[in-house]
């Protein structure tokens, strides 16, 4: 494998001796790392600046512009939708027993997706009691509309699922842009991987934080692959690098390590959460999807699946079960349940036996519309 963010569980590996690290420690031609800013949001707001742009960012990129240098900014969208967050305070609404942060439904309420835990939507912060709590909403064309006021004479491509819809637009976006007709690149995860432009000296990064809130344990890693993946776009050829990380967020250890592209401290922390949680790489993890054709004879499916998976003999930990992110599909009602074990071969018996049960002619007649379906070591939120 070859990466500049190896996975944990990659790298969980080499520290158990089964793979072997052959690290690149510079970069080419020993050119240096980019110079990392973090820029906390919270205290634009305070500062009166309610845009998607810091005052350190617009600085850095019209001095790009002065030099003809090229910027590129990345809208961090992972994890996006449904969790709620404090734009005054930084205060992420997260289940108590998970460690998650908690997803707003259509119905208001705050809900975890591993084991059920909800609440009402606060209407002003529990932390700190301001007006500025609620669900965080920004895209590329308004950030795009924004630049064009900030920078009226900058050239600006932006790159994302509206501007490639057709066949040969990623190319001739990026052909572009590495031609040097246009100024700024603006675009979401697109962006960030593998592309080779020398000539770009800033990059910003908007909403660092928003995949630290994906509602899964994957978050942080997540996070901090996207930003140092993103932060390696800038300074690739003689020109020195320059990166913004804005967050709500700026203390979390993920944002700080990718600022230094510390991939070992990083690890270090996520690491220790892991095995705190029993989290994959550390335990295996196994989600059982429950469908059915209603809701009331999905969960009461669910209820007896917990129940059966409670008195199997090992140590296993049971979360849920919880409707689905998406809770219906199809008119399928979904709902999941995650089963934790440091045995693998545990999760196995547990899949196993959920499958007899599933098959019994009982279980059969009184869930005649329910499907049963197993995920094992699943990254995403069901």
């Amino acid at each position: 494998f070859g990466s500049a963010t190896p996975s944990l569980e990659s790298v969980y590996r080499v520290q158990k001796g089964q793979y072997t690290l052959l690290a690149l420690p510079e970069r080419v031609e020993g050119r240096p790392l980019p110079q990392a800013t973090i820029v906390d949001m919270r205290q634009e707001i305070r500062s009166g600046n309610a845009t998607p742009l810091s005052g350190e960012l617009r600085e850095k990129i019209a001095g790009a512009l002065e030099r003809g240098e090229q910027s590129l900014l990345f809208l961090n969208r992972r994890g996006l939708a449904g969790f709620v967050s404090c734009k005054a305070c930084g205060y992420v609404a997260k289940c108590p027993h998970c460690d998650v942060s908690l997803h707003q439904h259509r119905d208001g309420r705050l809900r975890c997706h591993y084991c059920g835990f909800e609440i009402e939507m606060p209407e002003t912060c529990p932390q700190c009691g301001s007006g500025f709590f609620g669900g965080f909403r920004i895209g590329t064309q308004g950030v795009e509309e924004l630049l064009q006021k900030v920078f009226p004479s900058a050239r600006i491509l932006r790159m994302d699922a509206d501007t490639t819809k057709r066949k040969g637009d990623h190319e001739k976006i990026l052909a572009a842009f590495s031609e040097r007709e246009a100024d700024i690149l603006l675009g979401t995860q697109m962006i960030v991987k593998g592309h080779d432009f020398p000539n770009v000296s800033v990059v910003g990064i908007l909403a660092a934080d928003m995949s630290l809130n994906s509602g899964d344990f994957g978050g942080s890693e997540r996070t901090f692959d996207l930003l140092v993946q993103a932060s390696g776009r800038a300074g690739r050829g003689q020109i020195p690098g320059q990166v913004v990380i804005q967050t709500y967020q700026p203390a979390h250890y993920a944002i700080t390590a990718a600022a230094k592209s510390d991939l070992n401290g990083f690890v270090k922390r996520e690491l220790s959460f892991r095995k705190l949680m029993m989290y994959p790489p550390v335990a295996h993890l196994l989600l059982v999807q429950i469908t059915a054709a209603g809701r009331d004879e999905g969960m009461a499916a669910a209820a007896e699946v917990r129940q059966t998976i409670a008195h199997i003999p090992g140590k296993l930990y049971l979360a849920g079960p919880t409707e689905a992110v998406i809770a219906r599909i199809k008119d399928r009602y979904r709902f999941g349940l995650y089963v934790k074990s440091a045995n693998y071969h545990c999760l196995i018996d547990v899949k196993d036996r959920v499958e007899v049960l599933a098959q019994t002619e009982a279980f059969q007649k009184k869930y005649p519309h329910t499907r049963i379906f197993f995920d094992f070591e699943p990254m995403g939120v069901y």
